[in-house]
């Protein structure tokens, strides 16, 4: 018998939180049978569990050493990994949302804001930082380095998904710093949550505003510029 990673309390909270889903929602899991991915099963179970609290949820599991076209749609280089995706007047929509790692501890907070988030297709944002994310020319990248332990973590996580859904120019990725100690050590994350912009262009450590975070991506655009 397969032991069950959420309780009876926490799947009814969750249910409350996805009675405020819209649109249907598609959780695409890349794990790997060949790799020696040590969370890839944990994910896929998790993952399986919300997907059973709500009707409009489905999963769609990939494997990266098999399924190249959507490894390539995805742009995907690791495992594990989660996308969460929607449909808009009938076309699939990808707004660039990741979890890099398994979403456990405090980061489950941010799996189920993210799944709703997307499903309404709305990032919630200020009208200020809708028109200046507008006016973003250049692409975005932003890896949020966290731990399932960090109480703040998910703030940050959530402000990065909120810009991706609001840009086409962004995508947010959650990056669970444990399982990817090489990435951590890339961009010397020493503590989170930690916020990387464009692969070091800029980076912000800790839980800050979005007017902060805004702030930030526009600094690191016009230094690579």
């Amino acid at each position: 018998m397969t032991t069950k990673l959420l309780d009876d309390q926490i799947k009814e909270q969750v249910k409350e939180f996805f009675s405020e889903l819209e649109a249907p929602i598609k959780l695409t899991f890349f794990g790997s049978e060949e790799r020696n991915c040590e969370y890839c099963k944990d994910t896929l179970a998790l993952l399986e569990e919300i997907a059973e609290l709500d009707e409009k949820i489905s999963i769609d599991i990939k494997d990266i050493d098999r399924d190249k076209e959507a490894v390539e749609t995805f742009k995907i280089d690791t495992v594990p990994v989660t996308a969460i995706t929607t449909i808009k007047d009938d076309k699939f929509i990808d707004y660039g949302v990741r979890y890099m790692g398994i979403p456990a501890g405090h980061e489950f907070t941010s799996l189920i804001n993210g799944i709703v988030m997307v499903s309404k297709q709305d990032s919630g944002l200020s009208p200020a930082i809708r028109e200046r994310l507008a006016k973003l020319d250049h692409p975005v990248n932003l890896k949020v380095f966290v731990t399932p332990t960090c109480p703040y973590c998910p703030r940050a996580v959530i402000l990065a998904h909120q810009i991706a859904i609001e840009s086409p120019m962004v995508n947010g990725e959650m990056v669970e710093a444990m399982e990817f100690p090489e990435l951590s050590n890339q961009f010397s994350v020493s503590g989170v949550p930690h916020t990387v912009i464009n692969l070091g262009a800029g980076e912000v450590v800790g839980a800050v505003p979005e007017d902060h975070l805004m702030t930030e991506i526009e600094k690191s655009l016009s230094v690579a510029v």
